[in-house]
């Protein structure tokens, strides 16, 4: 005798509905058992009837303790999850199943094509403060230069003009002073 496939939407006839969610309950409950039996799971199950009723399964005798577990690897605030960062690093994945394995692989592809794209901006800015800074150090160094050049040239002068006032003429040879004091830096003016 095969038994036809039930459509899967709400049971109007209220007597029906109690009777079918007592036999999937009792049949849901049994199931947790065995999973946790044979598999050695810690399981916890709450279900609430349509009345408010609390029926609950928990495989281990602290069903708090369960719960706080739970808590804990469940975000607050959109974050992965610590059971999704496990997955993430190559842990755990024996239970999963093709397509959360595809699931994940996915968010790897896109996590890995989110940080490259953050790299690169970083790179890009990166650069574009050392050629920034590369500009200010030229205009620097040219600025260096032109004042290394006017130095130079007032030098000349100065050792032109002194060059005149102290080189001995034909006709004044005995009045030529010549200055005898050593320093060190520039000359200066007198």
């Amino acid at each position: 005798m095969v038994r036809g496939k039930i459509e899967m939407k709400r049971i109007e006839n209220a007597t029906s509905r109690q009777v079918t969610f007592s036999k999937r309950r009792s049949g849901l409950l049994k199931k947790a058992h065995e999973l946790s039996v044979l598999c050695d799971a810690q399981i916890a199950l709450i279900i609430f009837s349509q009345s408010g009723r609390l029926f609950e399964y928990s495989s281990t005798s602290d069903m708090d303790q369960l719960l706080e577990r739970y808590r804990q690897y469940v975000a607050d605030d959109g974050r992965i999850n610590n059971i999704g960062e496990f997955q993430l690093m190559g842990q755990g994945l024996s239970s999963c199943s093709f397509d959360e394995l595809v699931g994940i692989e996915n968010q790897l592809v896109s996590s890995l094509q989110n940080i490259r794209l953050k790299k690169a901006q970083l790179y890009r800015e990166h650069i574009e403060q050392l050629q920034n800074k590369e500009k200010d150090l030229l205009l620097e160094n040219a600025k260096l230069t032109e004042m290394c050049v006017q130095r130079k040239k007032s030098e000349e002068q100065w050792g032109k003009q002194r060059g005149a006032t102290l080189s001995p003429s034909p006709s004044n040879q005995s009045s030529v002073l010549v200055e005898t004091e050593l320093f060190i830096g520039l000359p200066e003016w007198r």
